[in-house]
């Protein structure tokens, strides 16, 4: 059984997301093409990995009967906004589990994650940092009853089938495919669904993500059985950790609005479009490599 949206969803859907070529002096001169696949542009409020992942999250939790979603994220998730307008949309219960305590008034996203039905509980960060462990959900469970779990930032082998399908849209060749990786489920599975000779790049947003080298490779275990080992994560790119930025990274996003009127997100996109233009520089990339980047929304 799938979801079914509502037609005003389906209304200001698009899929297959644009594919965008951009026109640089800073590529072109290194002998490189650059695009952009606008998965930010998939739905106002369901936009880019988060449509991805929760499409098949939301299909089994249908086909189990559950009515109730339960997931976590910190203060400005993105995550959390999504589910809670997926919640909405389908006449699900949402519950969002904020990492730290509850700061009034709410910042803008979880501000919309109330408006559209999310109920928030807040964590603190020892107990949340062991919120997989079977005393932590049990507690949750105990509190809110049987919920459909989804983990923080949707990344399982669900969401891994889901991000699997965006290679397949792309008809133009390429070698490198690039994400931003804050959990890894997306990095896990465009990578999955890569052509041989393909190969694709996470650019960490987050300081010290040594670990998502693991948890990717756990990911792909998890939704096809084994790794696909093609794809690499660069750590050095964060620009001081999760939500942090730096004047040089909003310089970045100034001018890239400028040359190209897109704007990209100082959490994630941003990071990982500085990050190759970066690496560009430094010449990682041989002369007629054809990029992809991938703005996640």
């Amino acid at each position: 059984m799938g979801v079914i949206w509502p037609e005003s969803v389906l209304a200001e859907l698009r899929l297959p997301s644009p594919l965008v070529r951009l026109d640089d002096d800073r590529l072109t001169r290194h002998g490189l093409s650059l695009s952009v696949k606008r998965d930010d542009l998939i739905h106002p409020e369901l936009p880019g990995n988060k449509w991805r992942k929760l499409e098949h999250n939301l299909a089994a939790a249908t086909a189990m009967g559950r009515r109730t979603l339960l997931t976590f994220g910190g203060a400005y998730s993105n995550h959390l906004r999504a589910t809670a307008a997926a919640g909405h949309y389908l006449g699900l219960t949402t519950i969002g589990v904020v990492r730290g305590e509850e700061r009034l008034p709410l910042n803008p996203s979880l501000a919309y994650a109330t408006e559209r039905g999310m109920l928030l509980t807040y964590m603190d960060r020892a107990t949340y940092r062991a919120k997989t462990e079977p005393a932590v959900l049990d507690a949750l469970r105990e509190r809110w009853g049987d919920f459909y779990l989804l983990p923080e930032g949707g990344s399982n082998a669900a969401a891994v089938r889901g991000c699997a399908q965006l290679p397949a849209e792309i008809t133009e060749p390429y070698d490198v495919i690039c994400c931003p990786c804050g959990t890894g489920g997306t990095l896990a599975g465009i990578a999955t669904g890569l052509r041989p000779g393909q190969r694709a790049l996470g650019f960490a947003v987050l300081k010290g993500g040594s670990f998502l080298n693991a948890d990717v490779d756990r990911l792909q275990r998890e939704a096809c059985g084994s790794g696909s080992g093609n794809w690499s994560i660069e750590q050095d790119f964060h620009f001081g950790g999760y939500a942090r930025t730096t004047p040089e990274l909003g310089a970045f996003i100034d001018d890239f609005t400028a040359r190209h009127d897109i704007t990209l997100d100082r959490i994630y996109t941003a990071k990982m479009m500085y990050g190759i233009y970066a690496l560009s520089g430094r010449r990682v990339f041989p002369a007629g490599t054809r990029i992809i980047a991938v703005l996640t929304g």
